[in-house]
């Protein structure tokens, strides 16, 4: 099979058409219309002018070349820019909305503040998790992240962070400045009441890390 791939990308446009028509065909249609252009143009009735081109090989052809258009107008979004802590807590609210136990993700960014990336990095028993900065820059070396986010929950629904979020906030941040991959915030989501209806809180505006505020 492998080898039958290679065989069609050094293929000449003949023996690709071929493939959709038979050889005889697709020689009398580069014959007829000299060319791909030329031949993307055709209608149906021009295509089964040729001999051999009935009208399963013109809807071939034509979709054959409607498919080409379509792939050379397709476009893919650009990724999310996470620049500022609501939207890091848009991005995992409605996964953390039912989640009993604590969930830690990774968000890696480019230089342009847009998502590479988001990572369970882990899953806690109650309220702990167990996340070592060894782990967390190995994934954003992988993902060749210039800067990370780092995102749990609180399943309590109180987003106010512990002396052991504070703590692991520092311990990865230190180390981000060492691998110079920027430690932008630290985003711990709760859930929202009538007194307190941000159900989130940001590490970096509470103080506790250091640098510049996140773009």
């Amino acid at each position: 099979m492998s080898l039958f791939v290679r065989s069609l990308e050094v293929s000449t446009n003949e023996e690709l058409l071929g493939a959709l028509t038979g050889k005889p065909a697709a020689a009398r249609l580069i014959g007829r219309f000299g060319g791909l252009t030329n031949l993307a143009q055709a209608s149906f009735a021009d295509l089964q002018e040729v001999p051999g081109v009935g009208p399963s090989k013109a809807v071939a052809i034509r979709s054959a070349f409607l498919l080409a258009q379509r792939l050379s107008q397709e476009s893919h979004p650009e990724p999310p820019v996470v620049d500022c802590p609501e939207r890091v807590a848009g991005l995992l609210r409605e996964e953390y909305r039912s989640a009993n136990v604590e969930h830690f993700h990774v968000l890696c960014l480019n230089t342009r503040r847009r998502l590479i990336s988001a990572d369970l990095m882990a899953k806690g028993i109650l309220d702990s998790v167990l996340v070592h900065p060894r782990e967390v820059f190995a994934l954003a070396i992988s993902h060749r992240a210039s800067a990370l986010i780092l995102v749990h929950n609180h399943p309590s629904g109180d987003p106010t962070p512990s002396e052991a979020d504070i703590r692991l906030t520092r311990e990865i941040s230190q180390a981000g400045r060492l691998l110079r991959i920027e430690v932008l915030d630290h985003i711990i989501v709760g859930h929202p009441t009538i007194e307190r209806p941000r159900d989130f809180v940001s590490m970096r505006e509470l103080g506790h890390l250091q640098g510049g505020p996140t773009r």
